[in-house]
């Protein structure tokens, strides 16, 4: 059983998640011209592929989803990261999106650095356990130094997709695993 594909990261082991593909080529734009919180979101959503390849998503409706959540709190983790994120019935399963900004863009980050890695998140009401799954993925991701260093290092998108598609992968992996062996 691998959870490696060549189009993305394939979750095995996840209820609903399994089977889903993230960070597959389109989901991650290299280089965000955006310097504040909303147009990057708007950016990041509209300028990838992952979220028009959902037939049923209104991707205008789910980008005013994101940006409402952004407006009630900021989704500025710190360390130049923000997850932002919506839940809505039109995505049967989890999509992510990674907008990579070289300036920074003002997200109100609780520590008031600017952020260089913007994932968006985009999951269905009804998979509550996934959602905190992968935003628990990426937020481990996030507090990894060296991740988001070499990220920031990288010299084109496909080699940024690369290494956030094998280090996703790594971290969900690990989390199936320990969730596996709570349970045993």
């Amino acid at each position: 059983m691998t959870p490696y594909a060549t189009a993305g990261i394939y979750i095995l082991g996840m209820n609903s998640v399994e089977g889903s593909a993230f960070f597959a080529p389109g989901s991650v734009i290299w280089d965000l011209h955006s310097t504040n919180n909303l147009d990057a979101i708007r950016e990041t959503i509209y300028g990838t592929d992952v979220f028009h390849s959902i037939p049923q998503l209104d991707v205008g409706r789910f980008a005013e989803t994101v940006v409402e959540r952004e407006l009630e709190q900021s989704t500025g983790f710190g360390h130049g990261i923000a997850i932002a994120h919506g839940r809505t019935s039109q995505v049967p399963t989890s999509e992510i999106a990674l907008g990579v900004s070289r300036q920074g863009i003002e997200f109100y980050a609780f520590d008031g650095r600017p952020v260089h890695l913007l994932f968006v998140v985009a999951s269905h009401p009804d998979r509550q356990i996934d959602y905190l799954r992968i935003l628990s993925s990426l937020a481990t991701m996030a507090r990894n130094e060296l991740f988001r260093r070499e990220l920031l290092a990288c010299l084109c998108q496909e080699e940024a997709q690369q290494k956030v598609f094998s280090a996703f992968s790594g971290v969900l992996q690990r989390s199936v695993a320990m969730d596996s062996y709570r349970a045993s």
